[in-house]
């Protein structure tokens, strides 16, 4: 099944608290050493230097500004809440994006298991008695097979990519900003205020964020009754929201349930960022665990 698109043509990190002189390496307050440069040799979210990922990860960015808007996101939102589109448990949909590569991430061009596992066993390095942060990052990009066939085949532009609220001003921390200009909602007098179609601390489980894997992933635990903390579905939801969490834009949406979510989020995306690396993962050796978690927190089979 093909879901029918129109399609076109076309700061500092929070938590990062000391420098070791000897290795010219930041450390985390859990012991996780953040390397210097990415997969390719460039500083981390890079969206400016020169290398061969640059310009498609900048072409990406101009068709997501440009289509990612308020309807859009409503149609796809009432689409795929339906949950209708698969059934599979969770290890299913891990190896279902062994073929996965994320377009507009400078950082990594590995397949996607090899990012959930990273992510996942530097949190349990740290934190080993928060289980289901372990589970967290291991399910947070999930929601990425809307790439597969099975899922509609949606364009990575309407899939990937940092999020942000529609239905209100784009901020200009926002990567590539300036092609907000080219969607019509930035000319729309509806949706181009600070606060657009929502009010002072309405909290963001009321805002509408573009269209993609976190919101869908989000969706499918929660329509599932998975029984991970709040916490959890805020950092599936929200981990790709860096207006928010590296900026500090949009807190004026926030209620004091986001704002005590944030302090996780914030733990979290420093092991979601970093960890991306040429290390590979003995899959196989670290599968069990997983498994006994997925088994705790959720469903053998989960409707997608």
């Amino acid at each position: 099944m093909t879901i029918l698109i129109d399609q076109p043509e076309l700061g500092v990190e929070a938590g990062v608290n000391k420098l070791d002189n000897a290795d010219n390496e930041l450390v985390l307050d859990g012991g996780f050493v953040v390397p210097q440069t990415n997969s390719f040799g460039h500083t981390f979210r890079d969206y400016h230097v020169e290398s061969e990922r640059q310009q498609g990860v900048e072409n990406f960015y101009r068709t997501n500004h440009i289509y990612q808007t308020y309807d859009f996101v409503k149609r796809m939102r009432t689409e795929y809440g339906k949950l209708n589109k698969m059934e599979m448990g969770i290890w299913e949909c891990c190896e279902l994006l062994n073929d996965v590569i994320d377009e507009s991430d400078p950082d990594l061009d590995e397949p996607q298991i090899e990012h959930l596992l990273q992510t996942a066993e530097a949190i349990r390095k740290d934190y080993p008695n928060e289980d289901w942060m372990h589970l967290t990052g291991l399910i947070h990009d999930l929601g990425k097979v809307l790439l597969h066939p099975g899922f509609g085949e949606l364009p990575q532009w309407a899939v990937v990519g940092d999020t942000f609220p529609v239905g209100c001003a784009f901020d200009k921390s926002i990567v590539h900003h300036k092609y907000f200009e080219e969607n019509p909602d930035y000319h729309n007098s509806d949706y181009n205020t600070k606060y657009g179609v929502y009010s002072e601390g309405c909290g963001l489980n009321n805002v509408m964020m573009s269209w993609g894997h976190d919101d869908y992933m989000y969706l499918v635990a929660k329509g599932n009754n998975t029984t991970l903390p709040p916490a959890a579905l805020f950092i599936i939801r929200y981990h790709s929201f860096y207006a928010l969490h590296k900026s500090g834009a949009y807190r004026h949406l926030m209620n004091e349930e986001d704002t005590e979510n944030m302090k996780w989020l914030q733990i979290f995306n420093k092991y979601d960022l970093y960890s991306k690396s040429k290390v590979r993962i003995d899959v196989e050796k670290v599968k069990p665990y997983y498994l006994s978690l997925i088994k705790k927190y959720f469903p053998a089979k989960l409707r997608w």
